[in-house]
């Protein structure tokens, strides 16, 4: 299987966490023994650039990277900036080459001056989202949402929400599994919703604190079972109204809610990797039966599970 080529766009100054998150997430892939990624950091003016830290970092790649690359990225700064019109050039060339071309925090700039998020949805940092409405009214701004994906255009928030952004991109190249065992490895919460690529993705809130974090492994670990308020509010040692609480307040969900999630979230990743019948899977998922299964993935993809296997499986068929 070829590499899948990354090419990440430094902007000066870049944020030093927005240019690693890439390089330690897709460079945790492999696939069938080897890497599955090549990740090549580049940025208009080949040499030292200013970071938001206060150092500088040499990046030697100019934007000639970008050509050929099967994914774009444009890192961003934490802060205003106006975008280089080289890097807009390179992305909008890219774009147009049938690339997938995506960007972290302020890089969501980058997109909109090239047209890129014209009638699309997109997102970026919370304190600059008004300004990018402002500027750019044509795009359709989701500001409380961690990622959007739009077609073959992707934008995120800001800081950690790009890590969420990049286990997504990792789900739709190589599946729920690979995706899952780089966040396992990188010690960070699991892959967070994925899905068609022709569809906006919207994800659960980033989780706040670790107060119900033990329940929640717990539950992850027991989602085949029938749990209830009760039983999840009985592992953490308090009331079902304190639970739903903390829960709320640490997830952005109620318990059910997230709980629901993450059953699907798991029949998606079985119809992935398995060739379970959908009764086994609705039960390994906590869902029930097939007809919920199927009721359940229809509402939240628009597909059913046999479409959804048929399109995402990542089994090997024999020859």
């Amino acid at each position: 299987m070829p590499l899948h080529r990354v090419a990440v766009i430094a902007p000066s100054p870049v944020s030093m966490f927005n240019l690693a998150i890439p390089e330690l997430l897709f460079g945790k892939v492999e696939v069938d023994g080897g890497p599955g990624y090549e990740v090549i950091v580049c940025t208009p003016e080949p040499g030292p650039i200013a970071t938001t830290g206060g150092l500088d970092l040499y990046v030697g790649r100019g934007l000639e990277a970008v050509e050929g690359a099967d994914t774009v990225l444009v890192a961003g700064t934490g802060e205003r900036y106006e975008p280089d019109a080289r890097t807009v050039a390179a992305v909008g060339r890219a774009a147009a080459a049938g690339g997938r071309v995506a960007s972290i925090c302020s890089g969501a700039f980058v997109l909109a001056e090239a047209g890129l998020l014209d009638g699309r949805s997109a997102t970026t940092y919370w304190e600059l989202a008004e300004e990018l409405r402002r500027r750019y009214p044509a795009l359709d701004l989701k500001g409380d949402v961690l990622y959007v994906q739009d077609g073959n255009v992707m934008t995120s928030s800001g800081y950690a929400a790009g890590i969420d952004l990049c286990l997504h991109i990792i789900r739709t190249d190589y599946g729920a599994a690979v995706a899952n065992a780089v966040a396992r490895g990188a010690l960070v919460a699991p892959v967070r919703p994925g899905g068609q690529t022709q569809f906006t993705q919207t994800p659960l809130p980033a989780e706040r604190g670790e107060v119900c974090a033990d329940t929640r492994g717990w539950a992850m670990r027991n989602l085949d079972k029938p749990l209830t308020l009760t039983d999840l509010a009985r592992h953490a040692g308090v009331s079902v109204r304190t639970l739903t609480r903390r829960f709320h307040a640490e997830s952005g969900v109620s318990p059910l809610q997230w709980l629901l999630h993450q059953r699907i979230e798991r029949a998606k990743e079985l119809l992935e990797t398995t060739g379970l019948p959908m009764d086994r899977i609705a039960t390994a998922s906590g869902l029930g039966t097939a007809d919920s299964l199927r009721a359940h993935l229809v509402r939240r993809t628009g597909l059913t599970p046999t479409a959804y296997r048929a399109t995402f499986s990542r089994l090997t068929v024999a020859a």
